[in-house]
C-alpha cells in the first residue's frame, strides 16, 4: 500500500472589502509581486515565497452559502483571528515602507528575547501583519 505524500501548504485566502485595492496595497506596502488579479476583481493573488496569498471579497454568494458568512470583528481592540507573517532581512526598512504605504502602525520593530526583530502593522482591512527577521532553525538535540 503506497503512503500519501505530505500536503504542500498552497495558499492563504484573505476576505477583504476590495480585492483590487488590497492586492495593490500588499504589493506596494510589503513588496510582494502580484501574480494575478482577475477582471471581475473577485480574486487576486500575490507571490510570497512558496505560499500564495490570495484575496477574495468578504461577501460572496458562493462561499457564504457553503461555509457561512465571514465575520468582521475588527475594532480598535479586536482583530480577525488570523495574522500574516513576513520575514525580512531589514525589518526596520520593511516596516517603514509598509507604514509609508498605508499600513497602520501597531508596534515598531524591536528585538525579542528569542533573537528575532519583530514589528506589527494592520493592513487596510484591519488584519495584523507581523514583520520579522529570519529565525534560525532550532539546534538539533540528541539524547544519549
Amino acid at each position: 500500500m503506497a503512503s500519501n505524500p505530505s500536503p504542500a501548504f498552497a495558499y492563504v485566502v484573505l476576505y477583504v472589502k476590495d480585492v483590487a485595492k488590497s492586492t495593490a496595497f500588499y504589493a506596494k506596502a510589503f513588496g510582494c509581486n502580484v501574480r494575478r488579479l482577475d477582471e471581475s476583481h473577485r480574486w487576486g493573488e500575490l507571490e510570497s515565497g512558496k505560499t500564495t496569498i490570495a484575496f477574495t471579497p468578504v461577501h460572496q454568494r458562493e462561499t457564504d452559502r457553503i461555509t457561512g458568512a465571514v465575520q468582521d470583528p475588527w475594532s480598535g481592540r479586536e482583530r480577525p483571528p488570523v495574522e500574516l507573517c513576513f520575514a525580512y532581512v531589514d525589518v526596520d526598512a520593511a516596516y517603514k515602507r509598509a507604514v509609508e504605504n498605508g499600513a497602520m502602525s501597531v508596534s515598531e520593530p524591536e528585538e525579542k528575547e528569542w533573537g528575532q526583530k519583530v514589528g506589527y502593522v494592520r493592513d487596510i482591512d484591519g488584519i495584523v501583519v507581523r514583520m520579522g527577521s529570519h529565525v534560525s532553525p532550532p539546534k538539533q538535540y540528541h539524547q544519549d
